[in-house]
This record gives structure tokens, sequence and C-alpha cells, in this order.
């Protein structure tokens, strides 16, 4: 996710809500940690792309229209006839295949099928050849919660159809990062027949309409030192804007964001990556090295945007150009931005404004979305809650345990968005989610033993029952 900045004190308040792209005036960001990091056939367990009717308006009982879904399977771990089904979600980003990381472990673990279905309108899985606001009205998180159930029933009507057998439930079990964390935490609330369970990892669920706390949680992460320096940055960042903004754009290889607005978000992203992600030393150990030799701030920090964020990251300039947005034709469905501001605009918001003291950097339904899912406050079951402990968003998702909904925060210096499916760093996330580069690999250890215990206790309960167990 990321934030649109209106003013230059909100500089490094830099939201990642984005994964396929990222939530509201923020956005996650995870199209740009897929692009980065699952670009090679071995990034992926499969690219294989299989195809699926889904019901365009699930709320309608006049509308019948179809539109093709992308789906993908792994099988090479599934112990027919009875293993488990487990149901990765693809969030706001096109999804390419299916990701070695985590989940590849965990299918060898319970001989489980690994599929995965790519949230309506990205990527290849768009109902209109134009992204007009008229065309994005079916473009919400309870069409895609309905399109998660549609794509259960017909996936097991199939499998039951090849092994020649009829009514017959394996075990399901859902997961999900980010914005996809938060609907595999949904998709139990509200489907709890159709799932065992569900992993909920980084999962945004409290829709928040101005979301100072994530600008906390970067100064957090950033401890003292850092936050001291990307402070001052932000302080002559402002003042050579003022004075010669072209000049100051140039430097940082952005003289195509004619808006200030735009460039200033820009720059907060570029920041907020590095926590987000697991890669707090690519920033805070150069720019205290600039501070400390007396080096000019704002060129060191310029060398981290361009080298890292742009070079390693794989960012793109041009997508923080609100022109873009603007864009209705097919090229948008990749990058996904235009659609993930309608869902940040119309649902969920947080909005990054900076706190009323000491920012890093000098605004949807939320009360709807938040009454109709629970936010925090979720009265679900069988879901199991992580974040990293760097993490800006895990300030948006549930950190606390209750019944039958335990939480875990994995704390480490680099430990943050999707550490537990994705190892560390996040982006580019190691093959099968390692957790070797954690700088504490046991604390990742030890929650993910606490996962694959959760999930062999409610799996069990599934078989006990002989279906999911809405209990």
């Amino acid at each position: 996710m990321r934030a649109l900045v209106d003013s230059l004190g909100l500089l490094f308040m830099i939201s990642i809500f984005s994964a396929c792209n990222g939530l509201s005036t923020p956005r996650i960001i995870e199209r740009m940690h897929i692009s980065s990091s699952g670009s090679s056939n071995s990034s992926y367990l499969t690219k294989d792309e299989l195809w699926f009717n889904q019901t365009l308006d699930h709320f309608s009982p006049y509308d019948h229209r179809k539109f093709g879904q992308r789906y993908y399977e792994y099988l090479n771990e599934f112990k027919l006839p009875h293993g488990p089904i487990f149901l990765k979600i693809c969030g706001e980003a096109a999804c390419n295949g299916i990701s070695n990381d985590y989940m590849s472990i965990l299918a060898k673990k319970f001989g489980a099928a690994l599929v995965t279905l790519e949230h309506r309108y990205y990527g290849k899985s768009s109902p209109f050849k134009s992204l007009t606001t008229k065309n994005l009205k079916f473009l919400s998180s309870k069409q895609a919660l309905f399109d998660l159930a549609a794509f259960r029933q017909f996936y097991q009507e199939s499998l039951n159809s090849k092994l020649n057998r009829t009514n017959i439930e394996n075990p399901w079990f859902v997961f999900g990062v980010s914005y996809a964390g938060a609907l595999s935490a949904w998709f139990r609330l509200k489907f709890p027949h159709l799932t065992c369970g569900s992993l909920a990892s980084s999962a945004v669920v409290n829709a928040v309409y101005n979301f100072t706390e994530f600008d906390q949680q970067v100064a957090e992460s950033a401890g003292p030192e850092c936050k001291a320096v990307l402070q001052e940055v932000t302080q002559l960042v402002e003042e050579k804007l003022a004075s010669n903004s072209n000049a100051l754009k140039t430097t940082f290889g952005a003289t195509q964001l004619k808006i200030d607005g735009d460039f200033l978000y820009f720059l907060a992203d570029a920041a907020a990556i590095a926590f987000q992600y697991g890669n707090p030393d690519k920033l805070c150990t150069p720019m205290t090295k600039a501070k400390k030799a007396r080096e000019d701030l704002v060129n060191a920090y310029a060398k981290y945007v361009k080298e890292y964020y742009v070079g390693s990251f794989g960012a793109e300039v041009e997508s923080y150009n609100q022109e873009n947005l603007k864009k209705t034709n097919p090229s948008m469905y990749e990058s996904g931005d235009r659609l993930w501001w309608f869902q940040v605009c119309s649902e969920v918001a947080y909005f990054q404004v900076a706190p009323s003291n000491d920012s890093i950097r000098v605004y949807p339904l939320v009360n709807a979305t938040n009454l109709y899912y629970g936010g925090k406050n979720i009265a679900g079951s069988k879901i199991v809650f992580t974040n990293g402990s760097q993490d800006p968003w895990r300030r948006a998702s549930k950190q606390v345990s209750s019944e039958s909904m335990p939480s875990y925060i994995i704390s480490c210096h680099n430990c943050g968005h999707g550490s537990d499916l994705r190892g560390c760093p996040q982006s580019p996330s190691p093959p099968e989610g390692s957790s070797k580069g954690c700088s504490s690999p046991d604390v990742v250890d030890k929650v993910r033993h606490e996962i694959v215990e959760q999930i062999d206790l409610w799996l069990a309960e599934c078989h006990d029952f002989g279906k999911c167990s809405s209990q």
C-alpha cells in the first residue's frame, strides 16, 4: 500500500498495502513485490494458466453475465483422494502463478493441493475491456469473497468428477498475505462451512480513514538514529522543492512527476518499502553513514531511491503519475494502479496522514466496511493472524489473540510483510520462504511451528466432521 502525499510534511509516511498493488491513497505494493521477486520461473511452483467462468454480479438475481477468471493448481504433493486443498488467495495485482514460498513446505507436510485464484479485474481476470468508473462497479471485497466461494464449489466438483465420485468434500484451508490476508480472514468469517480455517498473514482487516499509526510504525522500525536522519532529509527536500523543483526531481530521476504531491508520494514509498519488506539496512545504513560523514543527505537518499527502490526493487516512477490513473485502457490491468485506488476510495481508505506529533513527514466507507467485517474485533473462528514486527501495516491488523483466533508477532530486525510465508527478506523472497535470511530465524520457525499445529488441529476436526466445520 502506499499513501498519496498531499504536502511535503507527509514525505516519509510510506504505505504499502498494494501486492498485487497497495491500499488507498496508500497501497500495499504487492504488485511491486511480485514483479521484483517473482519474475523468474524458479520463483513459481507453476505458471500454467487455467480458467473458470465466474459470475459477474453475485448479488443480482437478474444479471447472469460471466467472465473468465484465471487460476492455477499445483498437485505434486497432493495425496489423493482425500488430501486437503490449500487455497492461496491472490490480492490486488496480477497473479502470474503459485509462488514458491513457505506454502510449498506446507503442501509437503500435509499432502495438500495448492490452488490460486486471481482477484477479479486484476491481471487477465477483467470482466470488461476498459476500466471506466462505470465498469468498476463490480470491483469489491464482497464480490471477491463470493468469487472464492463459487470457485471452491467449482473446483471441488471438478475434482469429484475426475475421481468419479459424488458428494465428497476434501478439507479446505485458505491463506493470504496483506489485502489477500484480510480476504482470507473474511472468507472464514463469512463462509465458515467452506473452509476448515484460515491463515491471515499481515492481514489488514481494520479499515482506517486517517492511518496515522502507519507513520508511527515506520518511525519505530527505523529506530531513533535513522528516524532523525529521515526527518532531516524531509526538511531538506522541502527546501529544495520550493527553491528548484526541477533540479531536485532530476536528482531523483523523476522529472516526469510534474505534480509535487506525486513526487513526494514516490519518495515516501521508497523509504517505507525498506521496512515493509525486510530490508531496513538498505536504507538506514547508507543514510546514517552519510550523516556521520557530513555528506549531502538528499544526494544520499537519491542514490538509495535510484539504486534500490527503482533498481533492485523494481518500482516504476511513472506509476506515481496521477495522469496514469486516468487511463482506462487494458494496459492498466497488469499494474492494477487504477483498480486498487478504486477499492481504496470505496472501501478501506488507509490514508496515511501524519500523526499530530513527531512525524517523519509533514483521507471511503470505512465504518461500513468495519461494521460488515468487524475490523480488529472480527468475530470469526479458526483464523491464525500473523504480523512482522517491522511492518507498518501491522497497525491495521489484529495483533491480539482471542478465542480460536491466535495472533502472533514475528519479532526480528528484518521481519516485515508476510514474513511467515515469505521468509526474509520479503522482497525478493528466498525460495520456499526460507527463514535463514531473517535476523532471528528461530523466531520465524517458532511461529511457523504454531501455524502448522493449528492447521493440523483444524484439518483433523474437519476430518472428524467429514466436512469443513463452522464451529
